[in-house]
């Protein structure tokens, strides 16, 4: 880059601020991360993100992007006791259709706490010379030029001081500021403050809840599956469940209810939920296993997209990434990916220079963010009490084709096979609708709607 920086400051150390980090060490001389939390030395949940405690899954493109960024990355995870499980092969999945239908599919899944991959990551990036992390610190606003056309730092609250109470704020100087600080991300704000427009807001909400545990297995537990997901099918059917199995030989049970009907947090609750789902294999798997951790909630689901790209004014020096610009329903797995796709992204517009680079960045960002955005909202809209823009023809459309996409996928490899690769990214929701897929669509409804035809005209033979 000819017109390089030699500092960047990252906002927030979560995974979309680890990955930019990392990203970011390719063009900057100097890059710092700036964290309110203060980072464990061993991979447990941290309370600066309080969803850890809940399943995640790193789908496929995502594993591919942080193996790029951090070569040899899985081969440690899979030290620390991580596993990789088929998403066919090893995963016991009932959709609203049924059972998918099992094979060795090669699309493959991470399996381990959010904790030890978020560790694994800081613990790559701390490698690198050029990183600095502050801790135990707030970032209180953004620093200007003169005429407040470009961002030129940050300013930060100080809470590691070696006198407790006394607070010391500093100036932190930069060529290229990220926010990466997640949902609560208070740049509307800071933009509001230095004259600008803040983003516009699109807010999907189906009031999904979690409640999680982690579980040590049965002694002698044996089963033809290393993971389960029993998937909710509203709008009659509010309830789901997941087991993943994570390091130290444990399973994470993760529990959701869409509208309102949040699964309880009491051990009584707990397992009432888990027995009412629609089948009893995470029940009977769960019933005689020895509880390790207390159950933790977590309800902080919407759907929210901020429209940065459609400002029109945006000072040059500053972008914001992740969960900060658009995050989803936690339900559908797609949060790390989508940051490991950002830092992609943001590795592609720093190659053309930083002239330009916010609008250049926020544009595309949307862009990227546009397809796990319409997976998410379009199943989301499926229940009853979403809030939300009014529920369009093409949504509905999309609902009816994907019952028919999954009831094949119980039966047909090759459906499977294309709907799993586009859940984890590896190809676009286009997919989906190869004529090879519409065909067999048609083709289901035709021999259903002959079926029906036929049994509705043996009843009324009867009956006459």
């Amino acid at each position: 880059m000819s017109n390089q920086g030699s500092h960047a400051v990252v906002i927030g150390g979560s995974i979309a601020g680890l990955v930019a980090g990392r990203v970011l060490t390719k063009y900057f001389d100097r890059v710092t991360i700036i964290e309110r939390d203060c980072f464990p030395e061993n991979p447990v949940p941290r309370k600066g993100v309080p969803q850890s405690h809940h399943v995640h899954v790193l789908l496929m493109r995502g594993a591919i992007i942080l193996e790029e960024l951090f070569p040899g990355l899985h081969t440690e995870l899979y030290a620390a006791g991580a596993s990789q499980i088929d998403m066919a092969k090893d995963v016991a999945w009932l959709n609203p259709a049924g059972w998918g239908i099992r094979f060795t599919s090669g699309v493959m899944l991470l399996a381990s706490s959010r904790s030890l991959l978020e560790w694994g990551v800081r613990q790559r990036l701390m490698q690198c010379p050029q990183v600095c992390f502050i801790t135990k610190s707030e970032v209180t606003g953004l620093l200007a030029n003169s005429d407040k056309s470009a961002i030129t730092g940050v300013q930060v609250r100080l809470h590691n001081q070696p006198h407790p109470g006394r607070v010391s704020e500093q100036q932190v100087y930069a060529d290229l500021v990220v926010d990466a600080s997640g949902r609560m991300s208070k740049t509307p704000q800071w933009l509001t403050a230095l004259g600008y427009e803040p983003p516009q807001e699109t807010v999907v909400n189906s009031h999904v809840g979690y409640a999680s545990r982690i579980y040590q297995p049965p002694t002698n537990f044996s089963s033809d599956w290393q993971a389960l997901y029993l998937q909710a099918a509203p709008p009659n059917v509010t309830r789901g469940g997941l087991m993943l199995p994570i390091e130290g030989n444990r399973w994470l049970v993760s529990l959701g209810g869409g509208d309102k009907d949040y699964p309880p947090t009491d051990e009584k609750g707990f397992l009432e939920f888990v027995r009412t789902l629609r089948s009893s294999i995470l029940y009977d798997a769960i019933k005689d296993a020895k509880p390790l951790s207390p159950i933790v909630s977590y309800r902080a689901t919407e759907n929210r997209r901020r429209h940065y790209e459609k400002l029109h004014q945006m000072p040059e020096g500053f972008i914001v990434t992740g969960d900060a610009a658009c995050t989803f329903n936690p339900v559908y797995g797609q949060g790390m990916t989508t940051a490991a796709i950002a830092a992609e992204t943001l590795d592609q517009c720093l190659k053309k220079g930083l002239f330009g680079l916010s609008k250049r960045f926020q544009s595309q960002l949307a862009q990227v963010n546009a397809v796990p955005w319409t997976l998410a909202t379009s199943e989301d809209y499926r229940y009853r009490g979403t809030e939300g823009k009014p529920v369009t023809q093409k949504t509905k459309l999309m609902h009816w084709y994907m019952d028919w996409v999954m009831l094949l996928s119980t039966k047909n490899v090759g459906v499977r096979s294309q709907f799993l690769q586009v859940m984890h990214m590896l190809k676009t929701p286009n997919a989906l609708f190869h004529p090879k897929i519409v065909a067999l669509v048609f083709k289901e409804v035709l021999q259903s709607t002959l079926h029906r035809e036929t049994l509705t005209t043996k009843v009324a033979t009867k009956v006459t």
